[in-house]
C-alpha cells in the first residue's frame, strides 16, 4: 500500500503552474504541488450538559457577567465548547498561533505527525504569528500534514485558490515538506477532484498517517482551523444546501455554489465532526450575527451550518470583540 500512496501522492502533484514569488528569498520558496494567551481574551464555556453558556474569565463585567444564553445542541455534540473573544485580531492571531503550536507539540509526541486542515479567507492571515519567532523556529515542521477543507476548483495560481491564498501567506514561509502538502488535482472536474481527495485521504488512513474516529468510522483530523461566512457557512457547506445532509462522503462536490465560483470540494459534516480539535477563527462585525445564533441566543429562521459544526473532541470559538459585539 506504501507503494500506492506514493503512486497516488505522484499523479497530485502533477499539471502544477509556476508561480513566480518575486518578493520572497529563494530560501523561503516552495514548489506549488497538487497534491492561552487570556491576558486580553474574554473566556466562555459552554457544558453541553446544561445546554448554556456561562462566563469564566472576563475583562469586562459589566456587560458580561450576567450573561447566560441557550445555544442549541445535538447528539453529537462536544463535550465542552469555549469561547475565547479578544479585543483585537492581533491578539487573536497571537493567541491562536500558540494554541496551534501546543497541539503540533501534543500530537508529535503522542503519534509522530500532526494533521492540519485549514480553510480559505481570512483565516490564513490569522495564522500570520505561526511564521514568526518563536514558533517557526520551535515547532516540528517535517511532521505536519496539511489539508483543505474545501477548494475551489480553479488552477493553482488563481486568485480564488485556497491554495495559492495559503502558499502566499504561510505555506513559502515555513518548511512543511511539500510530499506532506494535500492539494486538490485541479486538472480534474469538481466531481473528479473530489474522488480523487478522498482516494488520496483513505490511503493517509491506511499507512497510519490519518487517525480513524472508533466513533464514526470516518478520519479524525488532529486539528482544524475553520473560518466562517456572514452567512454561517463552514467550507462549502452552504444554508439550505442538500451537501449538509450527507452522511456517507468524505468528499464532496459542489457546482453551484452560491458564492462564486461555483465549482467547489469540500470535506462533509461527518469529516468536520469527527476532528479531534476544531478551532472557529471569526473576525469583523459582518459575521456578528451568525455567532450570535450559534454561541449565544440569536435567532436564525434556518439552521446555520456553523450551528452544526460538532466535534467530538474540543471546540474553541477564536473570536474578535466585533465578532462578539451581539454577545
Amino acid at each position: 500500500m506504501a507503494s500506492s500512496s506514493q503512486a497516488l501522492s505522484a499523479t497530485l502533484r502533477t499539471h502544477t503552474p509556476h508561480i513566480p514569488f518575486s518578493s520572497r528569498s529563494s530560501s523561503s520558496w516552495f514548489p506549488v504541488t497538487n497534491r492561552s494567551f487570556r491576558g486580553s481574551s474574554l473566556l466562555f464555556s459552554t457544558q453541553a450538559s446544561s445546554r448554556s453558556i456561562s462566563v469564566i474569565g472576563t475583562n469586562n463585567p459589566e456587560k458580561f457577567s450576567c450573561l447566560k444564553t441557550k445555544v442549541s445542541t445535538s447528539a453529537n455534540m462536544a463535550t465542552e465548547k469555549k469561547v475565547q473573544v479578544f479585543d483585537s485580531e492581533e491578539a487573536l492571531s497571537v493567541s491562536l498561533a500558540k494554541y496551534t503550536a501546543e497541539l503540533s507539540e501534543k500530537f508529535i509526541k503522542q503519534k509522530g505527525s500532526f494533521t492540519v486542515v485549514v480553510s480559505g479567507g481570512s483565516l490564513i492571515k490569522s495564522l500570520r504569528k505561526l511564521v514568526e519567532a518563536p514558533y517557526v523556529d520551535s515547532i516540528d515542521w517535517s511532521k505536519w500534514h496539511m489539508f483543505w477543507v474545501d477548494e475551489r476548483v480553479v488552477p493553482k495560481h488563481h486568485p480564488d485558490s485556497n491554495y495559492l491564498l495559503a502558499f502566499d501567506g504561510f505555506l513559502s514561509k515555513v518548511p512543511i515538506p511539500p510530499g506532506n502538502i494535500y492539494a486538490i488535482n485541479d486538472a480534474l472536474s469538481a466531481e473528479g477532484a473530489a474522488d480523487d481527495y478522498e482516494t488520496c485521504i483513505k490511503h493517509l488512513v491506511h499507512n497510519g498517517i490519518i487517525s480513524t474516529s472508533e466513533a464514526s468510522g470516518f478520519p479524525k483530523f488532529d486539528l482544524m482551523l475553520l473560518g466562517m461566512g456572514p452567512d454561517g457557512h463552514v467550507a462549502s457547506l452552504f444554508p439550505g444546501h442538500p451537501l449538509l445532509q450527507e452522511k456517507k462522503k468524505w468528499v464532496a462536490f459542489i457546482k453551484e455554489s452560491p458564492k462564486p465560483p461555483p465549482q467547489r470540494i469540500t470535506f462533509t459534516f461527518p469529516v468536520i465532526n469527527s476532528s479531534a480539535n476544531i478551532a472557529l477563527v471569526v473576525a469583523g462585525a459582518g459575521k456578528a450575527h451568525p455567532v450570535h445564533v450559534a454561541v449565544g441566543d440569536g435567532q436564525d429562521p434556518d439552521l446555520l451550518p456553523v450551528q452544526m459544526v460538532s466535534p467530538e473532541g474540543e471546540l474553541i470559538w477564536f473570536l474578535d470583540k466585533d465578532a462578539a459585539s451581539k454577545l
